[in-house]
């Protein structure tokens, strides 16, 4: 009985990580409006953490990498996001792996 409510919990654990984000964000422009860098930032912070936030990130835009030509040494994937699928485990496989490592303990 023990397995089966830790299998149905990690099942509803599993249905709840999932699920996509509700808050509404809105568009910043870190950049100018010839070289955009756009961030999205949640609508429900505090107006002056809100401004706190942009200005830090304005502050330290340049370290973020913003295109491809941005990553030195890297091949540039290009990867459809709408297709692109998050990898999940098996309820079962993680129950007897998560067993396993501690029984070896």
């Amino acid at each position: 009985m023990k397995k089966y409510n830790e299998i149905r919990w990690m099942l509803e654990q599993e249905r709840r990580a999932i699920q996509p984000h509700q808050e509404e964000v809105e568009i910043i422009n870190l950049g100018t409006e010839e070289d955009k860098k756009e961030i999205k930032i949640g609508v429900l912070l505090d107006a002056t953490v809100k401004e706190r936030i942009i200005a830090l990130l304005k502050e330290y835009a340049d370290i973020f990498a913003w295109t491809y030509k941005d990553m030195p040494g890297q091949k540039g994937i290009k990867v459809d996001p709408d297709k692109v699928k998050p990898f999940r485990i098996c309820p079962l496989r993680k129950l007897k792996s998560k067993s396993e490592v501690f029984s070896k303990g």
